[in-house]
């Protein structure tokens, strides 16, 4: 019987052990920020915002000098929206170039930089529709 005992704790231990690592390995994942892509999403949805418990202690910075730039340009075949500093991707459209006119093309294989996300996707948008 004490055998059982031992054969069933250990069973037991085992199984928790393992729904402990699957847990861990299913959390969201926060990624680490390097750029700025705080426009509204694929969906037209702003970001969200996270709250902050000292909320009293923080001003948030404005900057009238700064501003916000993005850069669409066509990379192997489709277009993909750069932040400011063109190394950081904020959005992957999956919009082949093929399905604008051969002078806009040209434009994107050069890159058309705009000062918001909402004007990408109106110039998006007035192609694609």
């Amino acid at each position: 019987m004490k055998k059982y005992c031992i054969c069933t704790t250990l069973i037991l231990c085992i199984a928790a052990a393992c729904f402990g690592a699957g847990f861990l390995a299913r959390r969201p994942q926060i990624p680490a920020e390097t750029g700025s892509c705080d426009g509204p999403d694929e969906t037209g949805a702003a970001p969200q915002t996270q709250a902050v418990v000292n909320q009293q202690e923080i001003e948030p910075v404005v900057t009238v000098d700064e501003k916000e730039e993005f850069y669409l340009v066509s990379e192997t075949g489709y277009l993909l929206v750069f932040a400011q500093d063109q190394s950081t991707i904020c959005l992957h459209t999956h919009i082949p170039i093929t399905e604008f006119p051969e002078k806009e093309q040209e434009k994107l294989r050069a890159g058309i930089w705009f000062s918001s996300m909402m004007e990408i996707f109106h110039y998006l948008e007035s192609y694609t529709s």
